[in-house]
């Protein structure tokens, strides 16, 4: 059975997203990258492209939140779009998964190949430094 999306992501997703994005960044950023997702057009992505561009790795079934949302996918349930943060290619600074981590993964283990809606946008950088967030830490690592 493949993976059943709904067409918009959930407004707890946003909340979720931003609780994530405060450990990366200022508020004023955080804020204005969490309307940047909000107002972002759909776009599809591969769970294997997804897991690569933010570095992550394949959380198991038997993770309790990936078994949930694998059950749901059996059920022919709906699971809410991801959202995601641009990284930035030159500073070697991965992208975000602001929310949907999981979702990912039972996507993945469903299917590698699967076309998972995503919301993808930049960080915003509301007038302050206009540093991407990540990047102080890939500098301390030279």
């Amino acid at each position: 059975m493949g993976v059943k999306w709904l067409d918009e992501p959930e407004e707890h997703d946003y909340d979720a997203a931003a609780d994530y994005l405060s450990m990366l960044a200022e508020a004023a950023v955080v804020t204005s990258t969490v309307d940047a997702l909000k107002n972002a057009k759909p776009v599809q992505r591969k769970a294997k492209d997804i897991l690569r561009a933010a570095r992550l790795v394949l959380l198991p079934e038997s993770n309790s939140h990936v078994r949930n949302d694998l059950a749901k996918i059996s059920d022919g349930k709906r699971l809410s779009p991801i959202l995601l943060v641009r990284g930035q290619y030159a500073l070697s600074v991965r992208m975000e998964v602001a929310d949907g981590y999981h979702r990912v993964c039972a996507s993945y283990l469903t299917d590698e190949n699967t076309p998972i809606p995503c919301r993808l946008v930049s960080w915003q950088d509301a007038g302050a430094t206009g540093s991407v967030p990540g990047a102080e830490s890939r500098d301390l690592l030279r």
